[in-house]
């Protein structure tokens, strides 16, 4: 096995040793020089919280927090410990939530999973993350130059030009979403076009299906996933055992019941609770909202740190479509705008392996005018395209599921 370093193959008590040494530090800097956690974390010895059992009595904070401590205290909330004149960007999440990006090399700790995934120097990467507003582009263009490889900045969109410009240069990787691999390699065929350079990828930002994966392998390319956020970066990373996710090396991660900070017994389905090390943004025991949960023992590959089943769903209904969160706040927001609609359910499926949304509404004689209206005011709303079908008043399931996630992640 070749490792990204010598990390990924140390002892187990050897790590989560340095980890817990680290994390002393980590408060007591985070508290010294970001006003949100010295009030968040106000009588809080640092010195003490050097166990996993005194991380867990910390307060958990939570995405849905961070937008408002960004309204009250802009432009970070007062949870960064560095200005604009120290980072060298800053994004904008759905929220919006804003994050800085630190000066230093690997920001995101991403080159660890593009290395699992076979990406080596002197490579061309085809990066289809998404370069405006969000930091996705951002996080995998730094990774791949992290490792000496060469960067083609595609963005999303315009998978015709992307299928010339791949048959053309030639790329050995692609970095995007699980999904569009998919269009651009179709695209290429429909175009008569050569794109068989590409035999590995690594993906993010939504589900790798099975049956998606089986299918890109036997169009000759091997694809792994990453587990990351905008906030966080790396979470945990897939390896060419493909037996769970690798957590990431610098980072905490606990597992709580959801809607509590209190850990779970290993193997007990949670929600997944990260504690950086990154001292430009030292986020303690951020809540994702993903449920995961730890799986016995090291993997196959020969890394030695623990690993998780993978992502298994939203602590809350929110979900990913497409690489974009959905919460069920929009699924409000566009009923509001249609008075007809009496009650709503946001279906999320797969059809010909790619995420399909249908916001099935109870609407008395609905009309073929308020369903496009209906429409565009979900893709105006959520920043995709969906479906709309009408159902009859008091015929949808009373369960309080606002979003049905109906994709079969086994």
């Amino acid at each position: 096995m070749e490792s990204f370093d010598d990390l990924e193959t140390r002892d187990p008590e050897a790590r989560e040793a340095a980890l817990l040494a680290a994390l002393p530090v980590q408060i007591a800097h985070a508290k010294d020089k970001a006003t949100g956690f010295a009030r968040l974390l106000e009588g809080v010895d640092p010195p003490a919280v050097d166990s996993r059992a005194a991380l867990a009595a910390l307060p958990v904070l939570r995405k849905a927090e961070l937008i408002e401590r960004q309204q009250a205290e802009p432009p970070f909330g007062g949870l960064a410990t560095i200005g604009f004149g120290e980072a060298l960007r800053v994004f904008a999440s759905p929220g919006p939530i804003f994050e800085p990006q630190g000066r230093g090399r690997n920001h995101w700790r991403l080159a660890r999973a593009l290395y699992a995934a076979g990406f080596r120097a002197g490579e061309l990467v085809h990066n289809a993350f998404a370069y405006h507003l969000t930091p996705g582009g951002w996080i995998m263009d730094d990774a791949a130059r992290t490792l000496g490889c060469c960067v083609f900045p595609a963005g999303i969109g315009n998978s015709e030009q992307q299928a010339q410009a791949i048959a053309h240069l030639r790329p050995a990787a692609y970095c995007g979403t699980p999904d569009y691999l998919k269009v651009l390699l179709d695209k290429g065929a429909e175009l008569g076009l050569d794109l068989s350079s590409i035999v590995k990828g690594l993906v993010s930002g939504g589900a790798l299906f099975p049956s998606l994966r089986d299918e890109y392998a036997s169009r000759g390319v091997a694809v792994l996933q990453a587990y990351a956020t905008a906030d966080l970066g790396l979470i945990a990373y897939e390896s060419e055992a493909k037996e769970g996710l690798i957590l990431d090396e610098e980072i905490i991660v606990e597992i709580v019941r959801p809607g509590t900070g209190e850990p779970v017994p290993e193997g007990e389905v949670g929600e997944v609770v990260v504690t950086t090390l990154d001292p430009d943004y030292p986020l303690i025991r951020f809540a994702t909202g993903d449920l995961s949960a730890i799986l016995p023992g090291p993997s196959p590959c020969g890394r030695s740190a623990p690993r998780i089943k993978g992502w298994m769903g939203r602590a809350d209904q929110t979900t990913k479509v497409k690489g974009m969160f959905v919460h069920p706040s929009q699924v409000a927001q566009v009923t509001a705008r249609h008075g007809e609609i009496a009650r709503a359910r946001l279906v999320v499926a797969r059809e010909a392996e790619a995420d399909v949304m249908t916001l099935q509404c109870e609407v008395e004689g609905g009309t073929q005018d308020l369903a496009e209206a209906v429409a565009a005011s979900l893709q105006e709303v959520c920043k995709l395209r969906g479906g709309v079908e009408f159902f009859a008043p008091g015929s949808l399931p009373n369960d309080g599921k606002v979003i049905d996630d109906q994709r079969d992640y086994d």
